[in-house]
């Protein structure tokens, strides 16, 4: 991999503004998106071929009324009734969906809402994402964390009482190695009882050793389950192998790891198809890995620096609600992460429905907890990979989530 894409003063160079425009222009300078890298571990397994096969096969414009009216009658929601609940022809019935969904997310999570915070250690990438604040060809300021400097960001944030933290990293081997993401994830299992870690896709040894570390649970966005469409939005880097990324979850399932997350990135493609696709990954992995905690995020597109006018495709806020009345209806003992990007008023409603876990404290730019906990500038810190909108703190959270009638719970796990 070449990591020639930045200069000191961050700008690009000449030659690499070049191949920027041929990756843009020219489909046969990418490699292909389908073959793995050399160093990249294949596993055996039939969960990426059944899940695209559903998607393929998915046309959501034939389901009518009276197919969404029978899933919601049924006691089991099966393959095919999320299909119905997942299409057009449901809209009319959400208001049925909401109160289903919020039966069975207090049937199986009571009144509870769990709270945790992202720590963003480097944003260094070797990715062209085409709608990624990261991306490699993006013009922002670049850091990466010393231990020193993520320590000290840990104890801001432990100090605010949060006991659960996700560890991300741009998508950088050479400036983030395995090695690196491990010492935090030691340093953070002095400060956190729950550690997740949001990183590049790695082999399952690799995985074996952050769960060594410290390291919970391990999430990875598909971002979008549409294999053309993917090789359409990522151009260049490790990234674009779509096979590899699709199978990050299994391998840290074969690696040990507690529990794992599905998402994809909704907006970037059909956004129906993409929900399916999510929600029977996590489906299959369950009846796969049934000792396994399995859960779904649920992003929209939000806008980043250097390009404001990207947008979720089609997907307001009343389609996602659809989709997460459906997954929860579908997967009801599966956890629903909603995160900052979406607005207060949203997530205030939304944890009564259908999320079980939603982040607070947030900041999704590097070295800056501090000035966003106590209001002291840090000059230095690295630039956001996307902007947020919901920038509540732990205790307004709290706060809120208790004047809702919930129960904010920041740990429920106990180490013997």
């Amino acid at each position: 991999m070449d990591n020639n894409y930045f200069v000191d003063s961050d700008k690009l160079s000449e030659a690499a503004l070049e191949k920027k425009h041929r990756l843009e222009n020219d489909p046969s300078s990418r490699t292909d998106h389908m073959a793995y890298m050399e160093g990249m571990e294949q596993i055996s397994s039939d969960i990426r071929e059944r899940v695209i096969s559903e998607m393929k096969g998915y046309d959501y414009s034939r389901y009518t009324p009276a197919d969404v009216l029978r899933a919601l009658r049924h006691d089991t929601c099966s393959v095919e009734d999320f299909k119905a609940l997942l299409s057009p022809a449901a809209e009319p019935f959400l208001e049925q969906m909401a109160e289903r969904a919020r039966l069975e997310t207090q049937k199986h999570f009571g009144n509870t809402v769990y709270l945790f915070t992202p720590l963003y250690i480097a944003n260094y990438c070797e990715n062209y994402c085409v709608y990624c604040g990261f991306n490699c060809y993006n013009d922002i300021r670049r850091m990466k964390l010393s231990m020193e400097q993520i320590e000290h960001e840990m104890k801001v944030i432990s100090e605010s009482g949060m006991e659960e933290i996700l560890i991300l990293t741009g998508e950088s081997r050479a400036q983030s190695p395995v090695e690196y993401i491990g010492e935090a994830c030691k340093l953070a299992r002095k400060y956190f009882r729950l550690v997740g870690i949001e990183i590049y896709p790695v082999n399952t040894d690799e995985y074996r050793y952050l769960h060594e570390c410290g390291v919970d649970y391990v999430t990875v966005f598909q971002e979008t389950y549409d294999s053309d469409r993917y090789e359409q939005l990522h151009l260049m880097g490790h990234k674009r192998v779509f096979p590899y990324r699709f199978e990050a979850q299994e391998r840290a399932l074969m690696a040990g790891m507690r529990g794992i997350a599905c998402s994809a990135l909704l907006g970037l493609s059909d956004f129906r198809r993409d929900a399916l696709a999510s929600a029977l990954h996590v489906y299959y992995l369950q009846r796969k890995y049934p000792h396994a905690e399995i859960s779904l995020s649920c992003p929209r597109l939000r806008p980043i620096v250097n390009n404001e006018k990207i947008n979720p495709l089609d997907v307001h806020e009343k389609q996602l609600c659809q989709v997460l009345c459906a997954y929860r209806i579908f997967l009801p003992f599966c956890g629903i992460t909603v995160s900052s990007r979406e607005s207060e008023s949203f997530r205030n409603g939304i944890v009564k429905i259908a999320a079980t876990k939603i982040s607070a404290g947030v900041s999704t730019g590097i070295g800056d907890h501090e000035s966003k906990y106590t209001g002291k500038e840090n000059d230095e810190a690295g630039d956001e990979q996307f902007e947020i909108s919901d920038g509540r703190s732990l205790k307004k959270m709290y706060d809120d989530m208790s004047g809702e009638g919930l129960q904010p719970v920041l740990n429920d796990y106990l180490y013997v």
